[in-house]
């Protein structure tokens, strides 16, 4: 997800010892990655319904809905999201509805509303740029705002990011580190975390962000060294893996044959459990080692269809235009008339340990 700048950007100062009093933009205009390339996928159609199940600013809603005379259901975790989305819905004028809930929980969401099949489904992955920019929500080390990460806000009941970092035991923090984020030296991160929780409880984004630059140094293509440790403390407080493999079994349940799925993810795990999912429920994964045993049922029949384009990436003038654009892939199917699969998918692919 990325920013379109406005031309006379609005600035605070988002000022602490580690940055100098840094003027940072306020959040401007969101503007949703692959935007065409989902709706081409999805091709909705008069009548159909479809779910965007990351709602966010409502980028693909309101796409979807101009595109066709058609219904959406929009689904996002985040409350805020939802009551900002009210205005949108009187402009379709009952063609949008809005749900709070996880997206991995669509079918009974939907189910509750009377809704049981849909023509398609979407989801864009990862943590929006509306959170991102809200200080407030300590998504992010460029603003100095609370340790939280929590995709409900204040108002979920799950642990926040500074839960997790003043409570948690040093291996099992390098390990999420490490899986989540790819952090090399997570092991020393962990440990310079607990070293200075010891002191005093660490609360602040800048706060975390200056405990692992202190162990982390920078790297060649520029990328902050806590980049890593805040994007996988993110997906772990959210579960935004486990999220995702229960996603993607709720719309292989509800949509009806033909119906689309098109998933656009910026993290090589989500990437990988997108792309193990479809080759699994198309049949189109290799069969297992003889020393290995089998991990589906061979009677299964393929419970949807990849088209032959295969995954699709942000051309160089979205990139140019959107920064955050650059690590997108759209992956998308089609659902057949197969029944749905008892198997969940696995919710952490091929995760390493440090």
């Amino acid at each position: 997800m990325t920013f379109t700048s406005p031309t006379r950007p609005i600035m605070h100062a988002c000022a602490s010892a580690s940055s100098g009093g840094v003027i940072c933009p306020l959040p401007a205009a969101h503007q949703p990655v692959l935007l065409d390339e989902v709706v081409d996928a999805l091709t909705p159609h008069d009548g159909g319904v479809y779910v965007d199940g990351t709602f966010g600013a409502g980028g693909y809603s309101h796409a979807i809905l101009e595109s066709a005379d058609c219904t959406v259901w929009a689904i996002d975790r985040d409350p805020d999201a939802i009551a900002a989305g009210a205005a949108m819905a009187e402009e379709f004028d009952g063609r949008l509805g809005l749900i709070t809930g996880c997206f991995g929980d669509m079918d009974g969401l939907l189910a509750e509303r009377g809704v049981t099949q849909v023509d398609g489904v979407t989801f864009d992955l990862g943590v929006s740029s509306m959170q991102l920019d809200q200080p407030e929500r300590g998504f992010s080390f460029r603003y100095n705002g609370p340790l939280d990460m929590r995709m409900e806000g204040a108002h979920g009941d799950r642990p926040s990011a500074a839960d997790v970092v003043n409570h948690m035991r040093e291996k099992e923090l390098a390990d999420i580190i490490y899986q989540f984020g790819g952090e090399r030296r997570s092991r020393q991160v962990a440990k310079a975390i607990v070293e200075a929780r010891g002191e005093s409880p660490i609360t602040r984004t800048f706060q975390l962000a200056d405990i692992v630059r202190s162990v982390v140094g920078k790297s060649r293509d520029g990328l902050d060294p806590a980049t890593r440790t805040f994007q996988a403390l993110r997906i772990h407080v959210n579960d935004e893996i486990g999220e995702l493999g229960r996603g993607l079994a709720a719309a292989e349940t509800i949509l009806s044959p033909g119906g689309v799925l098109a998933a656009v993810s910026f993290h090589s795990l989500e990437d990988r459990l997108v792309k193990d999912f479809l080759k699994q429920r198309s049949g189109a994964s290799p069969r297992p080692s003889r020393h290995r045993p089998e991990t589906t049922d061979p009677s299964l029949s393929p419970s949807f269809t990849i088209p032959s384009k295969g995954v699709i990436q942000p051309g160089k003038e979205e990139i140019k235009a959107n920064p955050r654009a650059r690590s997108g892939r759209l992956r998308s199917a089609i659902r057949t008339g197969e029944p749905a699969w008892d198997t969940a998918p696995e919710s952490n692919p091929g995760a390493p340990s440090p």
